[in-house]
């Protein structure tokens, strides 16, 4: 039996609300509609996308997480953390992080994302890049994406120190590594 347009948008939005993860696709299949009318009715309904439902869903668990700055000052967008520990941040490149002659990134955007995430795991107020020992390992190119993988090595609080380890991939070809140094506060 088919289900009234707002029967169905009421059952999409209790759907999504309990899976924010849920495609298009599978939310066609479970109601069998088109694509096409699910998302005629997020779009009725102000749902967002995808890719937004997750960012939104991130930025929320993160919030309170990352003490160190501002999520919005993290180059990249965070999809995991455990403070003091690790990080994984995800960077997608455009047309306005590359050099418009041969569409490669601009070294700064690789280097900021690895920075930032190293900076984000600190589990502290403050938390500054005092040395960093990098290396590309190969271009990045427009619409890559950078997942950059974050890991404390050592935390040494004689000297207030934090020894953060970055890797960065594109589809799991090693493109940037990263040994940063970080200060911290003494009050973390």
């Amino acid at each position: 039996m088919r289900r009234t347009k707002k029967e169905r948008q009421h059952l999409l939005t209790t759907t999504i609300k309990d899976n924010p993860f849920i495609t298009d696709d599978e939310l066609a299949e479970k109601f069998q509609v088109s694509v096409q009318t699910i998302r005629l009715d997020r779009l009725e309904l102000s749902i967002p996308e995808l890719r937004e439902r997750i960012k939104t869903v991130a930025e929320k668990r993160f919030e309170d997480e990352v003490r160190s700055l501002p999520l919005e000052e993290v180059i990249g967008e965070i999809i995991d953390i455990d403070l003091d520990q690790s990080a994984i941040s995800i960077f997608d490149v455009k047309e306005e992080h590359v050099f418009k002659r041969n569409k490669i990134a601009r070294g700064h955007h690789v280097f900021a994302q690895a920075n930032s995430l190293a900076v984000a795991v600190i589990n502290d107020e403050l938390a500054l890049t005092a040395k960093a020992n990098i290396q590309f390992k190969r271009s990045v190119k427009l619409n890559e994406r950078v997942i950059a993988k974050a890991k404390v090595t050592k935390i040494d609080e004689k000297v207030d120190r934090t020894f953060v380890e970055v890797t960065s991939f594109v589809n799991n070809e090693l493109v940037f590594t990263g040994e940063f140094e970080m200060y911290r506060s003494k009050n973390g």
